[in-house]
């Protein structure tokens, strides 16, 4: 056989390799988010509104979300885009980051106080 053909021919399945991967990933992050989707959940639409699930009609895959107080909307159960994680643990993620970089902002002036800077010595 052609050395071209059979190029051609690998690249044909590498390229299918990768569409079944990636098929199944998205299929697995579908999966993980359905299960997810509970009542009691904030959640994010695809359409960029947040909400609170109320309750959820598998029949006719309707979900209920409350978006404010006395406001409940009915939406599609594929809308849901994403379940919203609590802030309060993103926010004390992110307080412990910023410790971490104002020891390292700390140690990087100890050390250009030392004379190493070429700058200091010019």
């Amino acid at each position: 056989m052609d050395p071209l053909t059979l190029a051609m021919l690998a690249i044909l399945a590498v390229l299918i390799f990768f569409m079944f991967r990636n098929s199944q990933k998205r299929k697995r992050e579908q999966q993980e988010l359905q299960s997810k989707v509970a009542p009691g959940a904030d959640v994010m639409t695809n359409f960029g509104l947040f909400g609170t699930i109320v309750s959820i009609d598998d029949e006719d895959n309707k979900v209920e979300l409350q978006t404010g107080p006395g406001v409940v909307l009915t939406v599609h159960r594929q809308t849901i885009a994403r379940v919203v994680e609590d802030t309060n643990d993103a926010a004390d993620n992110d307080d412990e980051d910023a410790t971490d970089d104002t020891t390292e902002t700390d140690d990087a002036q100890d050390s250009s106080s030392n004379g190493d800077n070429k700058s200091d010595n010019a």
